[in-house]
């Protein structure tokens, strides 16, 4: 008796932990809605351009906790980038990568803010997705501003490439210096070594 309770109580405490946080986006619901600022093709600039996304509930949604809003590869954006791909395993779904939106739910009402794009954002294609979670950090419902397909409504962000003309001239300015030092240490040393001789 002892045994089949031991091996029953192993059976249910193992099933637990794999079965914790896999939460699969095809059982997630679609029913928040979001619209995003940028239009279809649409080019952005990061650091430089804003988004304005506006939010909300479609209906009484008393489970609903937090809410976060990501900005998320579309699927022209993650060929061949097994760190971009979408799984249907959430918790290992690598399509929105950046957080831009991270409050506790409070109320139905339709919320909105803008976004200025961060520098770092990659060069890429996007749609905007909101994510409505429980007490217990599950997502439950989602919305997106895109189609099931991710085809339609969606927007370039331009990432900084990393070259400026300031660094350039900082990047020639320290040569030149790097070059007259290591000629003036030469020339010290070689002063040095007469007057010693």
């Amino acid at each position: 008796m002892k045994s089949s309770l031991l091996k029953a109580f192993l059976f249910l405490f193992f099933v637990s932990k794999f079965a914790a946080g896999d939460v699969l986006f095809s059982s997630v619901p679609q029913s928040l809605f979001i619209d995003a600022s940028p239009t279809e093709g649409q080019v952005l600039k990061a650091g430089e351009d804003d988004i304005v996304v506006t939010f909300g509930v479609n209906q009484t949604a008393e489970l609903y906790k937090k809410l976060k809003v990501k900005l998320c590869y579309a699927p022209i954006s993650q060929v061949d980038r097994k760190w971009r791909k979408t799984y249907d395993k959430l918790k290992k779904d690598k399509t929105c990568q950046f957080t831009i939106y991270d409050k506790p739910y409070e109320s139905n009402i339709v919320e909105g803010f803008k976004w200025k794009i961060e520098k770092d954002t990659p060069t890429a294609t996007y749609f905007v997705r909101v994510y409505a979670y429980n007490s217990i950090n599950e997502e439950i419902a989602y919305g997106q501003t895109t189609n099931d397909k991710k085809t339609d409504n969606l927007f370039k962000v331009q990432g900084i490439s990393g070259r400026h003309l300031s660094i350039d001239i900082a990047s020639i300015c320290f040569s030149v210096f790097s070059l007259f030092s290591l000629v003036g240490f030469f020339f010290i040393e070689k002063r040095q070594s007469k007057i010693k001789s």
